[in-house]
């Protein structure tokens, strides 16, 4: 409209008017010069307003042999603390880690008597046609369980039988 008013009341040629390439849209929390997107919402904003981690627990477990020191995967694999083989098995274990795209993973020191395993993700997801990027922590918990082969060898002592015990009375 202000366009149009600039062409009729102005000798000027079109070729002196800035052409205008993107539309152009204030935020709508806070009011910076942004180009159009679905959100309405500069990149900071959106950033705070949508959680990308949704559906991603924040703490999950694992199951480990507290005499052998493996982790069930499953199977049972021997794995290190704060080793590339334990980062996998944390990472294949957590559910929703699909839904975003993993842009980097380590581990965050924690004491080792502690049985907690802290690991940083980095994720990247689109949302409203802006990519987004969040990092968060998921804590694993080690809950212990014995490995078959450890309850074998802790069972030798145990036997294990099946008794039936009848009794013959007139009555019920």
């Amino acid at each position: 409209c202000i366009f149009k008013f600039y062409q009729l009341t102005s000798n000027l040629p079109m070729s002196a008017f800035p052409k205008q390439t993107a539309s152009h849209i204030l935020c709508c929390l806070c009011g910076v010069s942004i180009k159009f997107n679905a959100a309405a919402m500069c990149d900071g904003c959106l950033a705070s307003q949508v959680d990308i981690t949704e559906g991603i627990p924040k703490e999950h477990f694992l199951l480990w042999c507290k005499q052998c020191l493996r982790i069930n995967r499953p199977p049972w694999v021997f794995a290190d603390f704060e080793s590339r083989e334990l980062l996998a098995i944390c990472l294949r274990t957590l559910p929703g880690l699909s839904k975003v795209k993993l842009l980097d993973a380590n581990f965050i020191w924690t004491e080792p008597h502690s049985k907690r395993v802290k690991v940083r993700l980095d994720v990247q997801k689109e949302a409203l046609g802006v990519q987004l990027k969040q990092t968060f922590v998921v804590e694993y918990v080690l809950k212990n369980q014995f490995c078959p082969d450890c309850h074998e060898e802790n069972a030798d002592m145990n036997s294990t039988a099946t008794v039936q015990v009848r009794q013959h009375v007139d009555h019920k």
